[in-house]
């Protein structure tokens, strides 16, 4: 079986379940578990914040961040295809009280600037009141160019706004932006200016559970309080930190790898595409940038297609769109670190097969 599904689905490698085993512990809402407290001091320093809290799920330090930025009744800018807008339950307007004002999003990922600028409600009792401006990096896999953070941060600022990354993927987006060079330098560098960012260690970085949320430390200690409010307070929770750990001293630079291995699926799927008759003008890979790769397939072939990859034990996940002429149905594969070069070209040959 190969799972193509999610980054998420990674399990510890065995040096990193050592490491959880050996993991002092102490009680972590009483701020007093050392793991926890080096994981915090460590994702802090490496993206250049005061301060850092735990969290079970990227979710949650998303929320968090909201919370602690926002007031009942006021607002946030999103992105309508990003993770706090979407795929999130509506947690900021449910149990925020924050109003979402989305916004579509461009072929490259981007909100346009003048979107933005337009969507920010005057100081009038008659409107929410805008608070804050929310990125996502990467989104579906595209990575946000650092001169775009800027401009981003740059508007932000004019119009007195805070400023929150959703960075699930954010050390994908630094090594595609590395581009061989030192990714933790050019993460600090898309961080920079910005007040708060979350960061999942369960995706790419490969630990079993659990996120960072970063910022100044009094912006921290609100959010440790907002913590408490939705139950993310754990206590002897550095057996979970430990993983954390060790995924941001050991797996950063390895996503190069997860990159190599998705640009190899992007062509294997293309030149199947070009060689294959039946798949002519019914399919078309998307080009990745990072780990997330997308293969559309026409409506009237994409079932029997999802089924053949299940029988051959390659899982994938799926969802039909419209366009203006037919149906199709968008097959998303993430490369990960327990996908290898073998395992890719195992898939490839399953769907050449087809």
């Amino acid at each position: 079986m190969t799972d193509f599904r999610s980054d998420t689905v990674t399990q510890p490698t065995a040096a990193m379940k050592q490491a959880m085993l050996e993991a002092p512990l102490g009680d972590d809402v009483f701020s007093d578990d050392p793991t926890i407290n080096r994981l915090q001091e460590l994702g802090a320093g490496m993206l250049g914040y005061e301060a850092g809290l735990f969290a079970p799920s990227g979710t949650q330090t998303n929320l968090i961040a909201l919370m602690t930025h926002c007031q009942r009744g006021e607002e946030a800018i999103v992105g309508q295809q990003w993770h706090t807008y979407r795929w999130e339950a509506g947690g900021m307007a449910v149990l925020g009280s924050i109003q979402p004002q989305p916004l579509e999003n461009q072929a490259d990922g981007t909100i346009a600037l003048t979107d933005m600028e337009a969507a920010i409600k005057p100081d009038d009792p008659h409107f929410a009141k805008t608070r804050l401006i929310v990125l996502e990096n990467t989104t579906g896999g595209k990575v946000l160019p650092l001169s775009y953070m800027r401009e981003v941060q740059s508007l932000a600022q004019r119009h007195g706004l805070s400023t929150h990354i959703d960075g699930a993927r954010l050390f994908n987006a630094a090594v595609a932006l590395a581009d061989g060079g030192d990714p933790v330098t050019q993460a600090r560098a898309i961080c920079q200016s910005y007040d708060s960012v979350s960061l999942c260690l369960s995706k790419g970085l490969g630990a079993p559970v659990g996120s960072l949320l970063l910022g100044s430390k009094d912006f921290i200690a609100r959010a440790r309080r907002i913590r408490k409010m939705l139950g993310g307070g754990m206590r002897q929770a550095g057996v979970l930190a430990a993983a954390g750990i060790y995924a941001l001293e050991n797996n950063v630079r390895r996503m190069a790898d997860d990159h190599a291995n998705a640009q190899l699926l992007v062509q294997g799927l293309g030149r199947i595409v070009a060689n294959h008759s039946r798949l002519e003008g019914k399919a078309a890979v998307q080009p990745a940038q990072t780990n997330i790769v997308f293969f559309d397939v026409d409506a009237e072939i994409a079932d029997a297609f999802v089924e053949h990859l299940a029988t051959h034990k390659v899982r994938v996940t799926s969802g039909y769109y419209k366009t203006k002429e037919k149906a199709m149905k968008r097959i998303r594969w993430v490369t990960h670190l327990d996908v290898d070069r073998a395992d890719v070209e195992r898939a490839l040959d399953v769907v050449s097969a087809f």
